[in-house]
């Protein structure tokens, strides 16, 4: 019995170990044909490709108001261009002499309307010259001279009378020299005269200014010391031009200034001095009697004063004569600076001055800037005068 059980225990034993082996063969043959169909069908497949891109959405160019161009994003912008510099235009004449064309357009418009020179052509002709303020002595000069050439050229129309005095005044004013006095290699002093007011002290910052500009080492003399304003003023000039300036304490002597000055110039290599002096004085020391004394010190270096210019506002006429006679006779002024020759003058001044004193205008100043101070062009001045 229990070796009968023995044999039923063994025979399951084997049965079952069979089974087991069975199975576990059949789950091997599977997987190893999962495997082989996974290989083969890899091999049909297709090579993958890369994924492709969605195409960058368009940028729009950024654009750079500042440089007005086109600037592609991240590139480095363009460099700024430098600027181009652009001459100063020169100040016209015509454009400036506002009220002395003013005063003598209704001239010429009359003048031209009539077919023959009568009487009453040479009246009109002698107000408008006394009302552009050319004075009473300077316009008879004028008319005196313009009848002779009519008599000699035969002209009988009010044009070509006109043509006879622009011609007549053109070469009258262009028989002096106007060319500011200037020698290379050597020590040039300018001095500069006239009653306050006139506009000393800027003509000499403007000419400073135009002097540097062209090379010339440039030494400014605050002589004015009886007016603190005039050395503050120079000062702020001298530091614009980039000037050397030479002054004293208020009411020192002013010689000692220029002398100062000189010396420093001569000391420095500077090309030019410009002479700022009084035009007022607040002691009993007469006015003239100081000009002269400066020009003696200036003096002691011989050949070096250049010019001495004598200001004159225009706006003031024939007081702008009298002055001129005044400095003229203390300090012998070799030319004139005219100012404030714009809308407000009448211009006449110029004849007056180069006719009864000999003294030519060499600069006039027609606005605010230092390139409004211009050199006075005689043929320019009288077209400007007669243009209707």
């Amino acid at each position: 019995m229990d070796l009968l059980i023995l044999l039923i225990v063994l025979t399951v034993a084997v049965l079952v170990t069979a089974t087991g082996f069975a199975l576990s063969h059949r789950s091997r043959g599977r997987r190893a044909e999962a495997e082989r169909r996974v290989v083969e069908e890899a091999r049909r497949a297709p090579t993958p490709r890369a994924p492709v891109q969605p195409p960058r959405p368009a940028v729009e160019p950024e654009i750079r108001p500042d440089l007005e161009v086109l600037v592609e994003p991240g590139a480095a912008p363009e460099p700024e261009p430098e600027p181009v510099p652009v001459a100063p235009v020169r100040p016209r004449l015509r454009d400036r002499l506002g009220k002395a064309r003013e005063l003598l357009s209704g001239l010429v418009g009359d003048m031209r309307s009539r077919d023959r020179i009568d009487d009453d052509t040479w009246d009109e002709l002698e107000e408008a010259l006394l009302r552009a303020d050319v004075g009473v002595a300077t316009t008879a000069r004028i008319l005196d001279d313009l009848r002779r050439r009519v008599k000699e050229t035969g002209a009988s129309t009010p044009d070509e009378l006109l043509d006879l005095l622009k011609t007549d005044l053109v070469e009258q004013l262009a028989a002096a020299d106007r060319t500011l006095a200037f020698v290379p290699g050597e020590l040039n002093v300018w001095m500069f005269v006239g009653v306050n007011g006139v506009g000393k002290t800027t003509t000499i910052g403007k000419l400073g200014q135009q002097q540097a500009a062209e090379g010339r080492p440039v030494v400014m003399a605050a002589a004015d010391t009886f007016r603190a304003a005039a050395a503050e003023q120079l000062e702020l000039w001298a530091k614009r031009v980039g000037a050397d300036l030479v002054r004293g304490q208020e009411g020192a002597d002013p010689g000692s200034v220029v002398f100062d000055a000189m010396s420093a110039a001569q000391n420095r290599g500077a090309a030019l001095v410009l002479v700022d002096t009084a035009g007022r004085l607040h002691t009993k020391v007469n006015l003239m009697e100081e000009l002269k004394k400066l020009r003696r010190i200036v003096d002691r270096t011989p050949g070096a004063l250049k010019e001495v210019l004598l200001v004159i506002d225009a706006t003031t006429g024939q007081n702008g004569l009298v002055q001129a006679k005044q400095f003229g006779d203390a300090v012998d002024v070799t030319g004139v600076v005219l100012t404030k020759l714009d809308g407000t003058a009448r211009g006449g001044i110029v004849l007056a001055v180069q006719a009864e004193l000999g003294l030519p205008v060499k600069v006039v100043g027609v606005g605010e800037t230092a390139d409004d101070l211009i050199e006075f062009d005689p043929e320019e001045f009288v077209d400007a005068l007669f243009s209707a």
